[in-house]
């Protein structure tokens, strides 16, 4: 399972565009959850793309036999992508299987434009060509091409990442979230196990009573938190710590102050790490400094 970034992802997410845009706590919450729905629609719409074109790939080597004119290729085809076993798991993946089934939205057609585009310009690639020559199967080979292949077509590439954006504003902020679960699904699979289960963000009430509870008291504690702030700032305004920033700091300070059993190093790199994808480059020794010296102050371990 991931571990609890990404819901504190989701948390900073919402307060800020609490500050932007308030509203009552029951819609905020609301807000907060139906977005991380949204992004358990991208993680299977993202896995469906990897199916989609092993289907596409299927669908070639079907009209390749068709042709009335044939070459050797299409007399004997090379049938190493289709067969890859990391490809079929995900396509007989049960839960993904009911999920499409009970959102057909999310289901590729296989004449999309991006699909297609995107089946071409892995087909030239070198990569794909050194894989399908290699003699052998396994899975090793198999998983590892699997993860280059998504990596370098689906997370690195920004005409995806428009075309999502366009189709589900949210998913454009929230890709790279779903791009980390698509990738732990792709490692997490097993030769010898079958695939059943699938990524959840809030996998069970615990992690959502903590999502609740962190934004709640978020809210709740932001002007005592802002002074707390702002005692630790030198030679620096409060105004003129920027929206961003201050939210990250505010929610890593009601987690120190909230969670006791979580260790304070641990909640720092977390931040740090939120930082690295919402604030500025500078942003992350900013909130180190600051999250470290509060907790040397309270002797926080």
């Amino acid at each position: 399972m991931l571990g609890r970034r990404q819901i504190r992802e989701k948390i900073v997410q919402t307060v800020y565009s609490y500050y932007q845009n308030p509203v009552k706590f029951d819609v905020l919450e609301k807000n907060m959850f139906t977005g991380i729905e949204k992004i358990y629609h991208l993680y299977i719409y993202e896995l469906n793309f990897l199916v989609a074109l092993k289907e596409l790939a299927e669908n070639q080597i079907e009209i390749g036999k068709n042709k009335f004119i044939k070459t050797d290729a299409d007399i004997n085809p090379n049938q190493k992508f289709i067969n890859n076993k990391v490809l079929i798991k995900l396509e007989e993946n049960p839960e993904r299987l009911f999920f499409t089934g009970q959102h057909k939205q999310l289901k590729w057609d296989l004449h999309d434009d991006l699909l297609v585009k995107t089946f071409q310009r892995i087909t030239a690639g070198k990569r794909y060509q050194d894989f399908m020559k290699e003699d052998g199967y396994s899975f090793e080979e198999d998983q590892k091409f699997i993860g280059k292949l998504f990596l370098r077509y689906i997370a690195e590439n920004d005409d995806f990442h428009d075309y999502l954006g366009d189709k589900e504003l949210s998913w454009y902020d929230d890709i790279h979230i779903a791009n980390s679960m698509v990738q732990k699904t792709i490692g997490f699979l097993k030769e010898d196990e079958e695939s059943r289960t699938l990524i959840k963000m809030i996998k069970d009430d615990e992690d959502k009573t903590f999502a609740i509870k962190l934004l709640r008291n978020t809210l709740d504690s932001w002007e005592n938190n802002e002074k707390k702030l702002e005692e630790r700032l030198e030679n620096w305004d409060l105004e003129r710590v920027s929206l961003m920033d201050k939210v990250i700091l505010l929610a890593a300070l009601t987690e120190l102050d909230n969670f006791p059993f979580t260790p304070s190093r641990v909640i720092i790199n977390e931040y740090i790490e939120i930082a690295k994808v919402f604030a500025t480059d500078r942003s992350n020794i900013f909130i180190n400094g600051i999250l470290d010296k509060y907790c040397k102050d309270l002797n926080r371990i």
